[in-house]
Formats: C-alpha cells, structure tokens, sequence
C-alpha cells in the first residue's frame, strides 16, 4: 500500500472518530473500563509476587556445623554459599558465642541460668541462608547436606512449599484473567464498531464495486480503533497512577521500604503498566474494529 493510501487512510480514520462522537466516547469508556481492570489486577499481583518473593528471601534455611568441625569444613560450606549467587541471596554465620548471647537476649529476664553455660563445648558454629527464590530450597538444602562438616540442615519446608505453589497460582491467574478481560473487551468493542460501519455499509458496498480492495476498506476502521484504544490506555494509565499513588501513600505511611510487607512504589510499576495498556488499547481497538468491518468488505 502506497503512501499515500496510508495517509487518507488516517485521515478517514479520525474522520470517522468526529463523525460518530456517541459511539467513540462509548468505545473508550469500554476500553478504559476494561484497562482500568487489566491495571489493577496487574498491581495486585506484581505486588503479591513481590511480597511472596521477600518473604521466601528471609533466612528460610539453617545450618548446624559439627561440634568441633574444622576451618576447612568451614570452608567448603563457605565456598559452595558464595558459588551460587543464582540461587542464594546471602549468608550469615555465627559463632558459638554469638548465639550463646542471642539465646541470653531471647530469655530476657531469666538470661541468668546461662551464666555458667560452656557454649564452647555445647553449642555449634550456624549459618542462615536467604534464598533469591524459595523454588530452590530443595536443591540447596541437598547439596548443603552433603558437605562434612555439618550437622543437619533445617528449612521451613511448608512454608517454601506453600510461596512456591502460591507464586505459580497467581502467575497463571494473571494469565488467566487477563486473557479474559481481553475477549471480553474485543467482543464489545467490535459490537459498538458495527454500528458506525452499519451506518456507511452502502458507502462500503460502493467502493467494493468500484474496485477498492478490502484492505484499503478496512485500513480507516483499523486506524481509527488504534486511536480510540490509544487513548483509552493514555486515560486508564493516568488514572492507575493517581490512584496508586494515592493508595500506595496512605499504605506505607507507617511502613518502612524495606519491611518484608512494604509494597511496590508505583515508579517500579509505572512503565509496566503504560505499556500493558497501550498494547492492550490498540490491540483491542484496531482488531475490534477489523472484525467489525469484516462482514461488509465480502459484497
């Protein structure tokens, strides 16, 4: 198609938008209705795969050395921990002593009947490992468990079960509905089309018989529901922001960034959601809109 063709092509298609303002205002509240939910529902589960993901960061898994084990068993436990940054986020060891005083501070008051304590001779060194993934725990805590030197492996086992499971449901969730907002909003939008391309199908039947390809028919309708679905997306992400922002400050008034609870500031979630919905917008208002126009090109 020549340039040209393009051009006037445009040129209908914004035509058409001033030509049947009832409809157009009807379609972009369609499609802004319909991104304002793809929007929220996007937020709601970026931010509990976010949660989840902090949560199963937390020192899930813990090693007890042997009592009495070597600087080189040390060692291997040390090397291995550093050599998978894939899957572990971090350590930290303690000593005999560091937990001797930890269990003084948990006892609080009764911290007395561990004066004369020998935590040299009875309690180990330990280490706490923090997970990028709780989908890994398993492997970990195989290999951990082959290195001498220690002494048994301990892991919220339920609990990494449950994030695992939990993440995977809400992933295919999104899938799920986002796939169906979509249809939804294609079968409506193409139903509301119809009614402008119902109002020129004489003029469409016309330029058939005098040889206008169905493309080049089609093009003006395809355009102008790309318009209609642009700024549709424009209007649904700036309302998300407000809102967000919005509800983001009063939620986190009192909660620290860096709290295991602490949600995704809408900076991390603007452009994510910008380009959901003008994907979204123009996939759904240029198909819609082709779909419509579909019936009449076959005279």
């Amino acid at each position: 198609m020549s340039f040209r063709a393009l051009k006037n092509s445009f040129k209908e298609g914004l035509q058409g938008i001033v030509r049947h303002p009832l409809v157009t205002v009807a379609s972009i509240t369609t499609i802004l209705l319909m991104l304002l939910l793809m929007s929220v529902f996007f937020i709601f589960s970026a931010n509990a795969r976010y949660v989840m993901k902090k949560v199963g960061q937390q020192p899930p898994i813990e090693v007890y050395m042997k009592l009495g084990c070597t600087q080189d068993e040390m060692d291997m436990v040390v090397s291995y921990l550093q050599s998978a940054p894939e899957m572990i986020k971090g350590y930290r060891g303690f000593s005999p002593e560091q937990n001797y005083n930890r269990f003084r501070s948990e006892l609080g008051d009764s911290a007395s009947i561990l004066d004369d304590f020998d935590y040299n001779n009875y309690l180990p060194y330990t280490i706490t490992v923090q997970l990028t993934d709780p989908g890994y725990a398993d492997e970990v805590v195989m290999r951990l468990r082959a290195i001498p030197g220690i002494e048994k492996v301990m892991q919220e086992s339920n609990v990494m079960k449950f994030l695992t499971r939990a993440t995977k449901t809400v992933n295919i969730a999104t899938v799920v509905a986002f796939a169906v907002l979509f249809l939804i909003s294609l079968f409506i939008i193409s139903n509301m089309v119809r009614i402008s391309v119902y109002s020129r199908s004489t003029e469409i039947a016309i330029m058939k018989f005098v040889g206008a390809t169905n493309g080049y028919i089609r093009l003006p309708y395809i355009v102008e529901g790309a318009i209609v679905g642009t700024v549709s997306a424009l209007c649904a992400w700036g309302i998300t922001y407000l809102a967000y922002t919005e509800i983001y400050g009063r939620a986190m008034k009192n909660v620290l960034t860096t709290s295991v609870y602490a949600l995704l500031p809408m900076r991390s979630l603007s452009v994510s959601v910008l380009i959901l919905c003008l994907a979204s917008g123009i996939v759904i208002g240029s198909v819609g809109s082709g779909i419509a126009v579909r019936k009449y090109v076959k005279v």
